[in-house]
């Protein structure tokens, strides 16, 4: 519709609704203008975009929004060459104790978007970190689907309540072609304390 009609279908509504008519456009011009700097530019910026060296690095970003789920999600994040988030992407969300993961799903948008490296990340509905068994079964399976496909997958990191649990750390994964990082000491039941996956260039 052009501006000069618009005007006049406004002019021909009462003066308090046209004013809230006028405020809403203005809200929604300005929220235009907005979700493009925080939302998008955040991500595709080569500047602004965050960068994951830690596995606390990526519970710090997504622990605040996973830890409470009452459900079991996975997400998959997508890096590229300079470990920089590409995008996160919700691969799955389960129900209480079961998960049924596609290993195509977890790398259809890494293969979409180029992305180098991708890290697997999941909460625990129980607010307990630990991985089990199966979580470190999908990683191994993941990592194994990550070499064919060229992209690598260089952690999974559990996000329980407060606290987190990577599979690398732990020694319970070591991406392929890469030497076990060293523990800083036995894990506890904190399991704090991280390392920085290495840049693939």
């Amino acid at each position: 519709m052009a501006a000069g009609a618009d005007a006049r279908q406004v002019s021909l509504l009462p003066p308090d609704v046209a004013e809230t008519l006028h405020l809403v456009r203005e809200n929604l011009r300005l929220l235009a203008g907005l979700t493009p700097h925080y939302e998008v530019a955040r991500l595709t910026s080569d500047a602004g975009r965050l960068s994951v060296r830690r596995p606390d690095d990526l519970a710090a970003y997504l622990g605040p929004e996973m830890a409470d789920l009452d459900q079991e999600q996975l997400r998959v994040v997508l890096l590229d060459t300079r470990n920089a988030v590409l995008g996160i992407h919700l691969v799955f969300q389960g129900g209480l104790n079961a998960t049924v993961i596609r290993l195509a799903d977890c790398f259809r948008e890494a293969v979409r978007a180029n992305a180098a490296a991708i890290l697997l990340v999941h909460n625990h509905p129980s607010g307990n970190p630990a991985p089990s068994p199966a979580d470190v079964e999908l990683t191994r399976c993941a990592a194994q689907a990550g070499e064919l496909l060229g992209i690598e997958l260089l952690d999974h990191v559990v996000i329980g309540r407060g606290r987190h649990a990577s599979l690398r750390q732990l020694g319970l994964y070591t991406p392929p072609g890469r030497a076990p990082v060293p523990a800083p000491g036995e894990p506890d039941d904190e399991l704090a304390g991280a390392h920085a996956p290495r840049d693939t260039e």
